[in-house]
């Protein structure tokens, strides 16, 4: 793991590994780079796989909540791929990797050479955002990451099944820290703060696609889970509709957000790369 300065000076975690085209591994929201082990693990023969922990999450830095937003999210990885002197990179974002993304196409195209969006749109379903209000800050009820492992289960079983016991640990390790007082959040509790505002029920979201269209001419992917309460069929329809060249799969069993080891995952992200060439 390195560091990299961003503009206001806070450090920025991040993870260089492999050789060949650029892909840059973008977290979710609450997320940070561990979630991509499995891009790390099937690709670092093949790409050079940059891992990024966003601004008050996994390794990164802490600092102002009024930051944790992604426009700066979207700044602070032009200044990881300057440090790196990487010209284009592919993005492969998560949720709010995707996002960010997203903003990179409006305002930095130049920087990418193609995108894969792992179950994220232009529009957000109301009822992702009220569920991700309802753990975002606060520590899991769970005291040892093999409690956690054992709940997931259960807590995810209306959208996730036929999911590995491993898969479920991994899951747990990536998500918390063990401490002596239990599990901690690997993120600044602070984050809801900033997100607060723009989940509330009646919060007018702004116009996003937009920004889709931007990646007009850009080799694009998107990978949706079946059952995902972020990302609606009909966005993914109109998505599609709008880029009908766009690499795509929907996964069985699983909702939001995939864990990007799944065999349709990797066909897309297989596609963006050999068009990114």
């Amino acid at each position: 793991m390195e560091f990299v300065t961003a503009e206001d000076g806070l450090r920025l975690a991040y993870d260089d590994q492999g050789g060949g085209t650029s892909l840059l591994c973008l977290p979710g929201l609450t997320r940070n780079m561990e979630d991509f082990e499995p891009v790390l693990d099937h690709y670092a023969d093949r790409a050079r796989v940059i891992r990024m922990d966003f601004r008050g999450r996994g390794a990164s830095d802490h600092g102002d909540p009024a930051t944790y937003s992604v426009p700066q999210e979207a700044r602070d990885v032009l200044t990881l791929l300057d440090h790196l002197g990487i010209a284009r990179a592919v993005i492969l974002g998560t949720s709010r990797g995707g996002l960010v993304a997203m903003m990179l196409a409006a305002t930095a195209k130049d920087r990418l050479a193609g995108v894969i969006l792992n179950d994220i749109g232009p529009d957000v379903m109301p009822e992702g955002l009220s569920m991700i209000m309802q753990y975002i800050g606060k520590r899991p009820g769970v005291r040892t990451l093999e409690e956690a492992a054992a709940a997931f289960p259960v807590a995810y079983a209306d959208s996730f099944q036929n999911v590995p016991a491993a898969t479920w640990a991994d899951f747990a390790r990536r998500l918390y820290l063990q401490t002596d007082d239990g599990l901690a959040l690997r993120y600044d509790p602070r984050l809801r703060e900033a997100v607060a505002p723009a989940f509330e029920p009646d919060a007018v979201q702004p116009d996003l696609w937009p920004l889709f269209d931007a990646f007009d001419g850009l080799p694009l992917g998107l990978i949706r889970g079946a059952q995902s309460n972020i990302l609606s069929s009909e966005t993914t329809a109109e998505m599609r509709r709008r880029r009908p060249d766009m690499a795509f799969a929907e996964l069985a069993d699983r909702g939001h957000v995939p864990f990007l080891d799944e065999p349709g995952a990797r066909a897309v992200i297989d596609t963006v790369l050999e068009r990114a060439q």
